[in-house]
Formats: structure tokens, C-alpha cells, sequence
């Protein structure tokens, strides 16, 4: 099978990883990739949200799969143009997309499917906006409605926080808070059947201790050793399914991946978000922990063939991923910092540890930085102790200045273990 990805972040290197070790797929290529990336796919230049020039690209190519990672080529469509071009595509069309590219959509969704989220108001005036806020009291949760690339969320104690990010946005969502921890949880779909994957656990802020801003997420681990071993099937049975189902019923069959954002509350599972697409860095620690090959398990979605899927094969160990973001971010990040200790992480820590490159790229033989969140250092153990051990030794090889990293991924659950 040849198989074109299209993005270029961590995500996507996570991806392209998976599929470089299944022995089904002949060719990998990646459109536009990165520079790690390009050491596992051949690179080809793209418009990710051009659809027209991905399915020239795909046809150009041969390729038998086509796999959208990020969000926003999905809302534009792009796999709606791949299809149209006869081309199995994994991921959503552009309407049922909207699941991520509207958050109000999203709950009116939910509303009909009968899923539990939060109570919420939308709101598209500051008159609204004011009476939202009051309603719920703090600590005060405001969604952008639209794609804000994981930022568009602010949670706070502060009114004129609050008031200030509802005011900047076209529209925003305004919902009451939702307690106890958080869990992803992913599910591949081909619009009838549901395959769910392991949950995992990501961290938003920036700082160590849940500190700091909102992030597009500074690492993760899974498996999750304090929840509940039925989670996956509650979710399954009141969340992702009928969410599916209601899709369907709508006209707007949802095929890909189904990304569940989820509060284990004291008053039960709550649904926080939808993603349309594999999430970043969850999807780091999930495909580690995955025997299945993955090639096949997203073509059966592509296909409609879902329901005659063996099932997944996963393995016990523990993953842990790190994330090396650049200086100064979640603000303006500085970029072009030559990267260091690559080659030191790959002799020293492979297989157990390797690096997932998110914003890099090649500039006079060196690697350089080239976004905010630069590298996502993954590892596996026999637990998550072992697993914390060998991403951060690895973590401690790679240089590059000004970097920063929370020194806390997974380190309550390992102690509770």
C-alpha cells in the first residue's frame, strides 16, 4: 500500500513512524513533513489546505490511502476533495468536521445524541456574554467556537480575563466548570462502527504543577493506572457511538478519528471537547503502546469496513512523551536555535526512547527550531516510572537554547502506580 500523510507536526511524525514499521506499506510519503519526518517518508511539497492540490498530489503519487492529520484541512474539506478523486482518505469531510471547527455545533450535537457536557451558553454579543459569565460564576471556562490550534480555551478565576478572551472571539461558547481529572480518549470510525483506542492523559499549561498558559499540550502518558478499567466502555456505550449514530442520523456521516476530550467528574464522565483528528501529543503515547499495524486499521475506516477488523493488539508497556517547546512559547516562539543531541538520543536511548519532530526543519545540515512546540521525546517501560526514566534521560541530551519542558509529565500517576 502507498500511503500519503498530510501535515507536519509531531502528530503526523507519530504516524509516519507507525506506518514506516508496518510491512504493508510500500511507499510513505508525507506533504509538507518536517525533518524528522524525513527520515522515515519521502517529503513532497503541498497546500495542506488545498484540496484540490492534496488529491493531485495523492493521485500523482499512487496512493492507495491518503490520512489527514491536522484539523484544519479537515474543516476545509480536504478529504471530501481526496474522495471525490477516488482515493481512500482517513478522516472526517468538511461538515463533519464541524464536531472540532465549531465548539456550538459540537454541543448542539451532543444535545441530540444525549451525550453528558457541561451546561453552556453560546454567545455572540458582550450583552451575552456578561450573563453567561454571571450565570456560571468562576472559575470561568471560555471556548473560542471556532479552530484556535488547542488556544482557543480559557479557564480562569479572574472576571476580566474571562471577559477579555469572549470579547476578542467572533463567538464563543461560555460553560459551567467541570471537576476532577481529565482523559483522552480516541476512537477510529467509519461512520458506523466504533474502535476505541487506549486512553491517555495530556497536560495543557505550560508550567510544571497545571501552572502557567494554555497550551496546545507539553506531554502525555497512557495507559491511565487510577481509572476506572470500564471507562473505555462507558464511554464507549454513552459518548462515542451515539455521537456517531447522530452524525449519521444528521446526513453528516462522521469516518476517522473521533477524539474525546473527557472529565471524570464527581458527578460522572462529562464530555469538555471533540476533536475531529488524532491529538498532539497524545498520539505519541497511544500509537507507542500499539501492536495492531496501523495502516490496515485506517484503511477498514476509509473503506467502511470497520466491523470485519481483528481486534487491537496492545502492548502493556507504558509510554511517556516529553515535549522540548521553544522559547518564549505559547506566545510568539523564537525559532531558527540549532538542535543538538538528535544523534546522541538515537545511539544512547534507542528503541526504548526516540525523538518525534513537531516544529523543525533542515537549514545548512543542521536541524533548527521552527515552531513552538519543537520535539516530542517519546518512551516506553515496563511501567511508568521506568518509562518517566528514559524519556527525560533522553530529554536531558538534546540542546537547544532557551528550550522548555514540564518536569511533571505522568509523575503523580507513576508515584501512585
Amino acid at each position: 500500500m502507498k500511503v500519503l500523510v498530510i501535515g507536519g507536526g509531531a502528530r503526523e511524525h507519530a504516524l509516519c513512524r507507525s506506518l514506516s514499521l508496518d510491512p504493508d506499506v510500500t511507499a510513505l510519503y508525507c506533504a509538507p513533513g518536517n525533518a524528522g519526518i524525513a527520515e522515515v517518508a519521502e517529503l513532497r511539497a503541498v497546500d495542506a489546505l488545498d484540496g484540490a492540490a492534496v488529491a493531485a498530489l495523492a493521485t500523482e503519487l499512487g496512493a492507495e490511502l491518503v490520512i489527514v492529520g491536522p484539523e484544519a484541512p479537515l474543516v476545509a474539506g480536504v478529504a471530501d476533495a481526496v474522495r471525490a478523486a477516488g482515493i481512500p482518505c482517513f478522516g472526517p469531510s468538511g461538515e463533519a468536521a464541524q464536531l472540532e471547527g465549531s465548539k456550538a455545533f459540537a454541543k448542539d450535537v451532543m444535545a441530540g445524541a444525549g451525550v453528558p457536557t457541561a451546561r453552556s451558553y453560546v454567545c455572540a454579543t458582550p450583552e451575552e456574554v456578561e450573563e453567561a459569565l454571571d450565570a456560571f460564576g468562576a472559575p470561568y471556562v471560555v471556548k473560542d467556537d471556532g479552530l484556535a490550534a488547542g488556544k482557543g480555551v480559557v479557564v480562569t478565576d479572574d472576571l476580566e480575563t474571562a471577559r477579555a478572551h469572549a470579547n476578542a472571539c467572533d463567538r464563543v461558547v461560555i460553560e459551567e466548570f467541570l471537576d476532577g481529572p481529565e482523559v483522552s480518549l480516541f476512537a477510529i470510525t467509519d461512520g458506523t462502527t466504533v474502535v476505541p483506542l487506549q486512553p491517555a492523559q495530556d497536560f495543557k499549561r505550560a508550567l510544571d504543577g497545571d501552572q502557567g498558559p494554555n497550551t496546545g499540550g507539553m506531554g502525555a502518558y497512557s495507559p491511565l493506572p487510577w481509572a476506572d478499567p470500564k471507562l473505555v466502555d462507558e464511554v464507549m456505550e454513552t459518548v462515542l457511538q451515539p455521537t456517531v449514530d447522530e452524525l449519521r442520523r444528521r446526513g453528516t456521516p462522521f469516518s476517522g478519528l473521533l477524539y474525546a476530550g473527557l472529565a471524570i467528574t464527581s458527578r460522572g464522565v462529562r464530555v469538555i471537547e471533540f476533536n475531529a483528528r488524532f491529538g498532539d501529543p497524545e498520539t505519541q503515547v497511544v500509537l507507542a503502546r500499539l501492536k495492531t499495524p496501523l495502516a490496515g486499521v485506517l484503511l477498514a475506516s476509509a473503506n467502511g469496513t470497520l466491523a470485519d477488523l481483528e481486534p487491537l493488539r496492545w502492548s502493556d508497556d507504558a509510554a511517556v512523551t516529553v515535549v522540548v517547546a521553544s522559547h518564549n512559547y505559547p506566545d510568539t516562539p523564537r525559532t531558527g536555535d540549532p538542535i543538538t543531541g538528535l544523534d546522541a538520543v538515537a545511539a544512547e536511548d534507542a528503541p526504548h526512547a526516540y525523538v518525534l519532530h513537531a516544529g523543525t526543519r533542515h537549514e545548512g545540515g543542521a536541524v533548527v527550531s521552527a515552531g513552538g512546540r519543537v520535539l516530542s521525546v517519546t518512551a516506553i517501560g515496563s511501567g511508568l516510572v521506568e518509562a518517566r526514566e528514559r524519556a527525560y534521560a533522553a530529554v536531558a541530551r538534546i540542546g537547544l537554547e532557551g528550550s522548555q519542558h514540564r518536569t511533571d509529565i505522568a509523575a503523580k500517576a507513576a508515584a501512585e502506580a
